[in-house]
């Protein structure tokens, strides 16, 4: 029984291995400019995109956060077995083969990783950091859906009542612990930055069944929201319309009310015209805003 154990611990710990391996692979194998449109739609929804190309600072914890904590849960439960497994494996030639093997497949990773983040961040940009990311942006002019729903105060908020100042909107809720509070400090570590343009910022919850008006107040405190930056919701159906609106992707778990969803930025001109929809860290917000 004890060795069936083992083998299914040490089983478990392998499957963990290739899932996070193939993970990371899907988020920093190099691409050239021919790779295929949902291999980097896929990356960006997943793990956003820094200007570097690499994973921005929501990816990178989406990238590890999951494979840590299925190894807590491993090791709280089978951590003897796992020790007890990998012991015997080492016991025979096969078995260290085998053990050998995926060490050294973890050393190569860990050093292609390292290779991939060193020539990323050593890329040559333009001669402004900001003209460099900006010219990466692919500009659009769409005209927004309607956007009326009310803020943490209790007023209601409309983004056409901001005519003649560009706007940062971008979409969140309180009880994501993950994607969520990065995409806000993001956007106002921006918003901070961007004196000259004085933005306005509008997050939108994606949760109006538990993130409901009367919680905004409280929900604006925690993520620091101040001056012009309103956290909004409304009715369910409301809140939900302006979603699609939006063209937000989401896919709503029933049992725990979690959410899945992509860390999407809008920058909005002072006209009211989308002018660029991303999934960027503070950098490139900074830039979509300074390129208005």
């Amino acid at each position: 029984m004890s060795r069936i154990r083992e083998h299914a611990a040490v089983g478990t710990l392998a499957v963990i291995i290739a899932i996070t391996a193939s993970w990371w692979a899907l988020a920093l194998w190099p691409t050239a400019d021919t790779a295929p449109e949902w291999l980097i739609r896929t990356r960006d929804t997943c793990f956003g995109t820094a200007e570097t190309g690499l994973p921005d600072a929501g990816g990178w914890m989406v990238m590890t956060g999951p494979p840590l904590s299925m190894l807590l849960v491993l090791f709280a439960g089978w951590g003897r077995d796992v020790t007890a497994g990998i012991r015997r494996m080492g016991e025979g030639v096969t078995g260290q083969l085998a053990l050998g093997s995926v060490a050294a497949l973890l050393a190569v990773g860990m050093l292609g990783v390292s290779v991939r983040v060193r020539v990323a961040d050593a890329r040559p940009f333009a001669s402004s950091r900001t003209e460099a990311v900006a010219g990466q942006l692919n500009r659009l002019n769409d005209k927004p859906k309607a956007l009326t729903l009310v803020d943490q105060r209790g007023d209601t908020v409309s983004l056409a009542q901001f005519a003649g100042r560009p706007v940062i909107v971008t979409f969140a809720y309180a009880n994501c612990h993950t994607i969520c509070p990065v995409i806000v400090n993001e956007v106002m570590s921006a918003r901070d930055k961007l004196v000259m343009q004085d933005p306005v910022v509008l997050i939108v919850t994606l949760d109006p069944w538990r993130d409901t008006p009367s919680r905004l107040p409280s929900i604006a405190t925690r993520w620091g929201l101040t001056g012009d930056a309103y956290v909004l919701s409304g009715t369910p159906e409301t809140v939900e319309r302006v979603l699609s609106g939006w063209r937000i992707p989401r896919a709503r778990n029933e049992k725990t009310g979690d959410l899945t969803h992509p860390s999407l930025v809008y920058v909005v001109t002072p006209d009211g015209r989308i002018a660029y929809a991303i999934t960027g860290s503070e950098p490139v917000i900074r830039a979509a805003v300074e390129a208005l």
